[in-house]
């Protein structure tokens, strides 16, 4: 096929993968709409651990759900993965198609870094799905690949084209491809710190004597939750110094003939790592967990969603043509 042809395809299959991943958080939302009845009635805490009225731990404690309704959030569950595989497969479509038409990698300009950093979105989401089982993250993945697609196709469309004379360096696959995997790690970290702290809430009020919905029951415990956002950010963290810190710079002294020079994107890449870095340190050596943990991971998402979609469209620089 022509490179036009395989523009069309592209053109076809990203808006498609909107639709589809659009259709996938429906799915999930309606999940946790009809999750609304109660879980835990009355709590209390013994021996440090706090347990349910019958002495259960509250993690371990079995929603309580009307047959029919456990049975629709479950269907609504399986439909909304296999949409969001549907949708991955046709946005993995897309982006191939793209660099086929552009006979290069598919990360040129401010468009194919949305679709391609999306994407890694998906992947991360997916892999740990069969790792970790977190289907409960659906609806915040889908609406954010589904949201960046969208914005990607209605506002940042550049049709294919030859890379400016910048990004011609082998660099450009290692940086950008190991910053795009870590950022689709960060984003997932992220999400489960933010249903961290909704569960952890939830956890409180049931200790207060309160009551659960029947989607947050079916969530891991708070605890749990925190853990599996703690090994994410752990894999991508290492993953973004080197692609971001190390494979940057050194394609900084390629095409501009120095490895640091204080740009906006530079800097801002070099605040995320920080932000990261105080997380894990936190952790590690003053046994931060739970929510000032969470809260960091969440600041830490901010300020990477910032340095990818604020710093390249919004501040002048020398990546300013990554919003071309």
């Amino acid at each position: 096929m022509s490179g036009e042809t395989y523009a069309h395809v592209s053109n076809l299959l990203i808006p498609t993968a909107t639709v589809i991943y659009a259709l996938a958080m429906v799915s999930h939302a309606m999940e946790w709409a009809i999750g609304r009845a109660s879980v835990v009635k009355t709590a209390v805490v013994k021996e440090g651990v706090l347990v349910a009225s019958d002495g259960q731990p509250v993690s371990d404690v079995p929603a309580v759900e009307e047959p029919e309704s456990g049975e629709r959030m479950d269907a609504a569950s399986r439909i909304g993965l296999l949409l969001t595989w549907l949708g991955f497969l046709l946005h993995l479509g897309g982006v191939v198609t793209r660099g086929l038409a552009a006979q290069r990698v598919p990360w040129g300009n401010m468009y194919e870094f949305s679709i391609t950093a999306s994407l890694a979105v998906a992947i991360v989401y997916l892999i740990f799905v069969q790792r970790y089982k977190l289907q409960y993250l659906g609806l915040g993945v889908t609406f954010v690949i589904a949201a960046v697609l969208g914005l990607a196709s209605l506002a940042l469309y550049t049709p294919a084209g030859p890379l400016v004379p910048a990004l011609h360096s082998y660099w450009l696959v290692i940086h950008v491809s190991a910053a795009a995997i870590s950022g689709g790690a960060f984003t997932v970290g992220g999400l489960l710190s933010v249903l961290y702290l909704i569960k952890a809430r939830a956890e409180r009020k049931v200790l207060a004597g309160g009551t659960m919905s029947a989607s947050l029951g079916r969530l891991p415990s708070a605890e749990s939750m925190d853990g599996t956002a703690y090994k994410v950010l752990a894999f991508a963290f290492p993953l973004w110094t080197f692609g971001v810190l190390v494979a940057g710079p050194i394609w900084a002294e390629h095409a501009w003939g120095r490895y640091w020079g204080w740009d906006p994107k530079e800097v801002w890449s070099l605040v995320t790592w920080v932000v990261y870095a105080a997380y894990l340190h936190a952790r590690a050596t003053a046994g931060w967990r739970g929510r000032r943990a969470a809260t960091i991971a969440i600041v830490g998402w901010f300020v990477f969603i910032f340095n990818f979609v604020g710093v390249n469209l919004l501040v002048s620089g020398m990546h300013s043509y990554a919003g071309v």
